[in-house]
């Protein structure tokens, strides 16, 4: 399973591609378990804008919906369930969850709350790693889209406090099977299930953070093999 991945190359990428600010701080180009990463929601609206939507004094004609607002985070990579303890043991939890499986996400006691309350986000990304077991060792190979564009990858955030007022925002990849997938089949170790990412199409994003729960698991599906590629990841001399 993917448990590491490039940022965005450029900070123009983030209005570009996703319609989001620029991060207000600098992002690492790296980014695993329990590094600093950002990833995109839904921007709620307050309770005096809800109050407001809903109370006309005049009758109007119907209007199409404005696609939601989008905003940019911060947070770990690496989900911290809301019901953790102690600050120690989230840090454990932490990097067990990078990943979560879409078969699961809506059943777990780790993801079940986030998701019913509508949690979802996307990560942006240039490329994710996955290591390629064929000669008979690991090597570390750079999955990107074939048109060279960023990715927008499926999943859940969290906040997480404590009674000494620490807060962790973190974040988890969500993933599906890829046993059958043309090209993502080729990794992980030899045996294991084969898993990939949930790499969103662009016209998908808005439908994917305001879709009702129930709706939002269609949304989980393999990306077209067609329209990713594969690079060996170049060792430094």
């Amino acid at each position: 399973m993917s448990t590491q991945y490039e940022s965005l190359a450029l900070d123009t990428l983030y209005p570009d591609a996703f319609h989001v600010a620029a991060p207000t701080s600098p992002v690492g180009r790296e980014v695993w378990p329990r590094k600093p990463g950002v990833f995109i929601r839904q921007v709620a609206l307050k309770a005096e804008a809800l109050v407001e939507a809903e109370v006309t004094t005049e009758p109007t004609e119907p209007k199409e919906a404005a696609p939601p607002a989008r905003e940019l985070m911060e947070g770990q990579l690496g989900f911290v369930p809301r019901w953790v303890k102690s600050a120690s043991d989230a840090k454990l939890r932490s990097t067990k969850m990078v990943n979560t499986r879409s078969e699961t996400v809506t059943t777990s006691n780790n993801t079940r709350d986030a998701w019913l309350a509508g949690q979802r986000c996307i990560v942006p990304m240039m490329s994710f790693l996955e290591d390629d077991w064929r000669t008979g060792k690991a090597v570390p190979t750079r999955i990107t889209r074939v048109d060279g564009k960023p990715m927008g990858v499926a999943g859940l955030w969290e906040r997480w406090a404590n009674a000494e007022g620490e807060v962790i925002v973190s974040y988890t990849l969500l993933t599906v099977n890829a046993n059958s997938h043309a090209l993502m089949h080729r990794y992980q170790q030899p045996g294991n299930e084969k898993r990939m990412l949930v790499v969103l199409n662009e016209g998908a994003f808005d439908a994917w953070l305001s879709a009702r729960p129930e709706k939002a698991r269609e949304f989980m599906r393999a990306y077209p093999a067609n329209l990713l590629t594969a690079n060996p990841v170049e060792k430094k001399r």
